[in-house]
């Protein structure tokens, strides 16, 4: 399956307010300066765009599209592209946020953007997309950039969309640009472990908290809601180290074994059942609303945002949360899940593999040199472990939440290295 940075869908909060009320919390304890609070809370560019493209009838049908880049001040801003009927401006504003705050906290020199185009691509064939992403591709032209704007896969985007990205870019500049972009097809200079990078960093995470909870994993019980491709790669990666999954999830359904569930088994069926989990044998059917209160000890919501809100946390059993998706605990729902004891690793750090191995497949277009798959995990395993046990001290040392102590871990670093390249 195509590597997708996971994202969530529109919004049942205002999703850069959810985004805004945590980062507000999180700057006061560090005592950031007003003149700074105010630098990184606003988008540095925000670019709108009407994309006329023919379709396969011969009418002209006019797309809008987004791109926001939150933050330079790291490095060159990174983020994903969606195709969704979904996609708004205040939706692209605060996953471009999320991922200035993302890169921040696992070190990477990148600041945050993100973009997007109002549209359904299940209702539009291969030529139509390819028309639009080109559209797209050419409408950005002064914005992206390997040194200043690298976008990535989203949803209702893969390699493919990237390939015609990249070709795209590079006949306006006439000459190859591989590192414009990341997600790529391996041929034209993806790289190795993209696929499975933030299921990884989710499994890597989610290791790393349990020994600090002195959970043993041999003796863990797990959930997986959402069965893309985030949840099934941590759903694998996890009961490989001993972990029974006994529930999984897509948009069928729920599907609940005591015993655990046949992970591969699933994954084979779901390939050839269209994507989809639907009338699979070996377990339970249940709700989704079910799996999320199943008394497991490991909860990982892979799937949408605000799937865990003020009406359903109070329910939830699990010690441990570990966010797969973007946004998948509201706002309002972190006092009950705080409340009751509940570690959760946010969404900022864990699915932060995802860029992780996006900068690697960039440093290795730059390089103009492949690094075997073993040297990408070993080197994003790293990564992952070492922003974890930065954020777990930042915690126990402000005896704040994880969530709250990544976005201070991640405004820290921002907004020193504002200070020290200088303001005017």
């Amino acid at each position: 399956m195509a590597y997708i940075e996971p994202a969530p869908l529109k919004d049942k909060e205002n999703p850069f307010e959810a985004m805004m009320s945590r980062f507000k919390v999180a700057s006061e304890i560090l005592g950031l300066e007003e003149e700074i609070y105010n630098v990184l809370k606003n988008p540095a560019r925000q670019v709108i765009v009407s994309l006329p493209v023919t379709m396969d009838d011969g009418s002209i049908k006019v797309f809008e599209g987004y791109r926001v880049i939150h933050s330079t001040i790291l490095g060159p801003s990174k983020g994903g592209i969606r195709f969704d009927p979904h996609v708004n401006l205040d939706e692209v504003k605060a996953l471009a946020a999320w991922m200035t705050w993302k890169c921040a906290v696992v070190d990477i020199p990148y600041g945050g953007a993100k973009g997007g185009v109002t549209c359904n691509p299940r209702e539009m064939s291969a030529g139509e997309i390819e028309r639009l992403m080109r559209a797209y591709t050419q409408a950005m032209a002064d914005v992206f950039g390997p040194d200043q704007d690298i976008p990535a896969p989203d949803m209702g985007t893969g390699p493919r969309e990237m390939a015609w990205l990249m070709d795209q870019y590079s006949r306006n500049k006439g000459m190859t640009t591989h590192a414009v972009v990341t997600g790529k097809p391996l041929v034209m200079g993806g790289s190795l472990g993209r696929t499975e990078a933030t299921g990884r960093g989710v499994m890597v995470s989610a290791m790393a908290a349990m020994e600090k909870l002195k959970i043993n994993p041999y003796k863990a019980t797990c959930a997986v809601q959402g069965f893309g491709n985030v949840g099934s790669w941590a759903a694998r990666l996890l009961h490989e180290r001993g972990l029974l999954v006994q529930a999984v999830s897509d948009l069928s359904g729920a599907y609940y074994n005591e015993k655990g569930m046949d992970i591969e088994k699933a994954v084979k069926y779901r390939d050839a059942n269209k994507g989809s989990l639907d009338g699979f044998e070996g377990a339970q059917k249940i709700s989704n609303e079910e799996l999320l209160t199943l008394p497991v000890d490991l909860l990982v919501p892979a799937a949408t945002e605000d799937v865990i809100t003020s009406s359903n946390a109070s329910n939830i059993k699990a010690k441990l949360i570990v966010e797969g998706a973007n946004g998948p605990t509201s706002s309002r729902a972190d006092n009950i899940i705080n409340d009751k004891g509940i570690m959760v690793v946010p969404d900022i750090l864990a699915n932060a593999g995802g860029v992780t191995v996006s900068y690697f497949e960039w440093v290795q277009n730059r390089l103009g040199y492949k690094w075997t798959a073993d040297r990408v995990n070993r080197r994003s395993d790293r990564i992952m472990k070492d922003a974890f046990n930065n954020v777990y001290k930042t915690s126990q040392e402000y005896k704040v939440p994880m969530r709250i102590a990544a976005y201070m871990v991640a405004i820290d670093k921002v907004s020193k290295t504002y200070k020290f390249r200088g303001g005017y």
